[in-house]
């Protein structure tokens, strides 16, 4: 099996509209989060947290603690595949070079954890702004093995095509932890150069 197990969701509107509002208001706490993350260069994720997690939970308060975790959590990953990525024109980056800013777009995926999302008698349980949604899931017998026996190393939610397709990333118990290097660079990922900010001149890795 992949290493990647995706569920499409089968959403009414008014379901929609809720995933859609948590999509933006995360994508603004890692647009909140980012500056904060570059200008102390740092992407350690208790270290960030410590900086900017006061800051997220006063301006966007419905996002609520944990997303908040989340979206921390997310910034460190960007910059951590910033300077991983092979294709990345700021891989090892001398220290004493301006980091870039990073900017997500709309179409930024969603972070979750055990703690904002849960699956139980294929049942899905997931975090929003307006409260819980729940989705009734048919899953295959070898998955449910799996997540029995394995344990996941992210659940990303993304909009593809208009639908919502929650993608949950497995990492086998005896595998080392695996690189963002291996990903490939984010398509809703923007970088800004330092002395290109005042022009406002987006650059794309």
């Amino acid at each position: 099996m992949p290493s990647t197990y995706s569920v499409p969701l089968l959403t009414t509107d008014p379901q929609r509209l809720r995933l859609q509002t948590l999509q933006t208001e995360f994508c603004n706490a890692c647009n909140l989060i980012a500056p904060i993350a570059q200008q102390h260069r740092c992407w350690h994720r208790v270290t960030l947290h410590h900086l900017a997690y006061k800051v997220l939970r006063e301006q966007l308060p419905d996002l609520g603690a944990q997303m908040a975790c989340n979206a921390i959590y997310a910034i460190c990953r960007a910059y951590r595949t910033l300077y991983e990525h092979p294709l990345s024109k700021w891989k090892n980056l001398p220290s004493d070079v301006a980091l870039p800013h990073l900017h997500f777009l709309p179409s930024a995926p969603v972070y979750f954890d055990r703690h904002t999302l849960s699956i139980k008698d294929n049942t899905l349980s997931m975090f929003t702004l307006e409260g819980r949604l729940r989705f009734q899931l048919q899953l295959p017998l070898e998955v449910t093995e799996r997540f029995a026996s394995q344990r996941l190393r992210e659940i990303i939610l993304l909009q593809i095509n208009q639908q919502f397709v929650l993608n949950f990333i497995f990492l086998d118990l005896n595998e080392a932890a695996q690189s963002n290097a291996q990903d490939e660079w984010p398509e809703y990922l923007l970088t800004i150069e330092a002395d290109l900010e005042e022009q406002s001149d987006n650059i794309k890795t």
